[in-house]
């Protein structure tokens, strides 16, 4: 269990219309009358569009904060964390939002709902191609409408709820570990715990780990402006998604790893830094001079989803 203030899950008291699945398929007809006749090929110009504009990132917010983590040589995260499985979690919810597959329901009625109180919905059912976002993605697909906090909360297994108990994700962090092997940046090692032996994870590509280390220290004692970091980044959201990561390291508690090499009196200007920013993109729309980042249109309710779940970290005792 987490170290999290918040144990009740919302979504009960609504009840939800089931869409059904009314895609229709674009016939493909093609009469052969001439050898030179090209064939006709439906297609949604929207796919093109999105697949043009989107460059998703070579690691997901969940794989960043598990490096972030996990101890270099030996391969294992610290066994007193008990808040980096929550968080992570929550970075699953903010991944999907932020890759344009979940937003929440647009109705004018939820702002009568707290942030994190607010129902998601799934917008687009493309695979992301990254295991654990599937998976979490189908559940929402075929689950009746819930909210940011309840969605938290059953993948962390935190309901009393047995009819809910199957939309836990089991062995995020192990899952995640092994894709980071496939992906060459970590390596498998069997080590010795005195009566048990375990699998652990050194971090095989340490240059990856440094980017993310000196991307966080940047963003946090620099004066980077949202404009310049994206474009420096070359990825969409850019500075949102490094700002999330961020917010979701401190909540894990493993923030502080990646500021071992600023001063006494850096890291506490980088600490209060992070409480400028879960201040700022906790609620919304984003408030504060720090927040002023270019929300593309048509994505409002996606980015509003990713101010949910950083308002759910705001609650936990790693925060408070």
């Amino acid at each position: 269990m987490s170290g999290v203030t918040r144990r009740r899950v919302a979504g009960g008291g609504t009840s939800s219309t089931t869409e059904g699945n009314g895609t229709t398929s674009a016939d493909i007809s093609y009469t052969p009358s001439t050898p030179s006749e090209e064939r006709k090929i439906a297609y949604d110009p929207k796919d093109l569009e999105d697949d043009k504009d989107r460059k998703e990132p070579k690691l997901t917010l969940m794989e960043e904060v598990l490096l972030l983590g996990l101890k270099d040589r030996q391969g294992y995260l610290s066994f007193w964390n008990d808040n980096i499985s929550y968080a992570l979690r929550g970075c699953i919810v903010m991944e999907l939002a932020f890759r344009g597959r979940i937003a929440m329901v647009k109705d004018s009625n939820r702002r009568k709902f707290e942030l994190s109180d607010r129902h998601i919905e799934v917008i687009s059912e493309r695979l992301t191609g990254e295991v654990l976002l599937d998976e979490a993605l189908k559940m929402m697909k075929i689950s009746e409408p819930m909210s940011v906090a309840s969605w938290i909360d059953l993948m962390s297994g935190e309901t009393w709820n047995v009819m809910k108990i199957g939309y836990q994700l089991k062995q995020v962090r192990e899952r995640l570990a092994k894709g980071l092997v496939d992906k060459g940046i970590l390596r498998t090692e069997k080590r010795n715990f005195l009566l048990f032996d375990m699998a652990t994870h050194p971090i095989a590509d340490m240059a990856v780990k440094d980017e993310i280390i000196k991307r966080v220290c940047t963003t946090l004692v620099s004066r980077t402006t949202p404009a310049s970091f994206d474009s420096q980044s070359g990825l969409r959201n850019g500075y949102l998604r490094t700002v999330a990561m961020i917010c979701s390291a401190y909540a894990a508690n493993v923030l502080e790893n990646s500021l071992f090499s600023l001063s006494y009196d850096m890291r506490e200007k980088a600490f209060a830094k992070v409480d400028e920013y879960l201040a700022d993109f906790s609620t919304w729309p984003f408030t504060g001079t720090g927040s002023k980042v270019n929300v593309h249109p048509g994505t409002e309710l996606s980015m509003e989803v990713v101010s949910a779940v950083l308002n759910v970290f705001t609650k936990m005792d790693s925060i408070l």
